[in-house]
């Protein structure tokens, strides 16, 4: 059977189509927008998109992304981040020990093998970093990549869907940067700082929460802040208002069009009414709208995707379509996945309906209504 969405405007990952067009979904894929051509499904005002990426989830729905992490905690992780409208996610491990590194690897690879739905892969945040930049890091767990560390993140690239490592300069060679993109994994650079000219010669592909932990803009040394700015380099992106001020990310958006995504960089808390948890030892609170240390160090966000596009457009003024790209075709490019982020003939009708106050009102996973 084919359904014929209507009512909202559509983002087919590029063009916003203005209400009144139809979006055809037959068996779970996307064969159109214009007329409608099937069964109608009224949605009400607001705008029908793509299924949000995150490319940076530590956690959800209670459930923390460390050294007891099994397929199992993915799966749920992955099922809280369907109902806040991210249809594809990356769990991510911030710092930790080599052994629950490995851990979480091989739960990403039996979360694969399951076939979890969202499961896009792995994102691993460290431990190869630079302490002077350690933000929410735990300091003692931050050491140089060594040949065993090269070994796991080759062994994951092979087995699981994407692998996105988060290095710094300081903590790994530009020859294992290359052995890792050799073999497929994104790496991104953040927690360092490194130079502009170090940044740009080590042959990363990305750099982490922009802005944060890392080395900023001046006049005489571009830092990665300018590095980023100035080059193709994808970058991540927190738009929560607390992470960078909504003023400094209209300067970082204009001066860069293209190639920067939005991530949450959530917690466990996301997803629930929590308003602390525990992670490696530490105490990470939930107050206001920030988590943070008991030292109110900034530990991920308190943050959606929806929210995070809502920022952007009211807080800093950037269009609707560019906001939702940085949530949709933007991570999706990253990715090398032209099958995820879009609403285009052909596309898995992963969607995603926004209410006019940017409320999400409903999520969709190949054509089937999940909240």
């Amino acid at each position: 059977m084919t359904l014929s969405y209507i009512g909202p405007a559509i983002f087919d990952g590029t063009t916003l189509h203005k209400e009144g067009a139809a979006l055809n979904v037959e068996n779970g894929i996307v064969t159109g927008i214009g007329a409608a051509t099937g069964k109608v499904v009224s949605l009400g005002a607001g705008i029908l998109g793509p299924g949000f990426l995150d490319l940076q989830v530590n956690g959800a729905g209670g459930v923390a992304v460390d050294g007891t992490t099994t397929a199992e905690a993915i799966a749920r992780i992955c099922a809280t981040q369907t109902r806040l409208g991210a249809t594809g996610c990356l769990p991510t491990l911030i710092t930790d020990t080599p052994q629950a590194t490995a851990q979480v690897v091989e739960a990403g690879i039996a979360a694969a093998r399951a076939g979890t739905a969202g499961f896009l892969g792995l994102h691993l945040e460290g431990p190869h970093l630079d302490p002077r930049r350690k933000g929410a890091h735990d300091a003692a767990l931050i050491r140089p990549m060594q040949p065993a560390d090269l070994d796991l993140f080759l062994h994951a690239a092979r087995h699981l869907p994407a692998l996105m490592v988060t290095l710094a300069p300081e903590s790994a060679t530009p020859a294992q940067v290359a052995a890792l993109r050799n073999a497929g994994v994104i790496v991104s650079l953040g927690h360092t700082d490194c130079t502009a000219a170090t940044a740009l010669g080590m042959g990363a592909s990305c750099a982490t929460h922009l802005f944060n932990a890392m080395s900023q803009l001046g006049n005489r040394e571009p830092g990665l802040v300018g590095a980023v700015l100035g080059s193709d380099l994808y970058a991540g992106l927190i738009a929560d208002g607390i992470h960078i001020d909504p003023l400094t990310l209209r300067v970082a958006l204009a001066a860069k069009p293209a190639r920067v995504f939005l991530v949450s960089d959530c917690m466990a808390l996301a997803g629930t009414d929590l308003t602390e948890f525990t992670l490696g030892g530490r105490r990470i609170l939930r107050r206001d709208g920030r988590l943070t240390l008991d030292d109110g160090t900034l530990a991920g966000a308190d943050l959606t995707l929806p929210r995070a596009v809502q920022v952007l457009v009211q807080d800093v003024g950037i269009p609707v379509a560019r906001a939702l790209a940085m949530a949709t075709t933007i991570p999706a490019a990253l990715l090398d996945r032209p099958d995820l982020g879009s609403l285009r003939a052909g596309s898995r009708a992963d969607m995603v309906h926004l209410a006019p106050d940017w409320g999400l009102r409903s999520v969709w996973r190949a054509g089937v209504l999940e909240t």
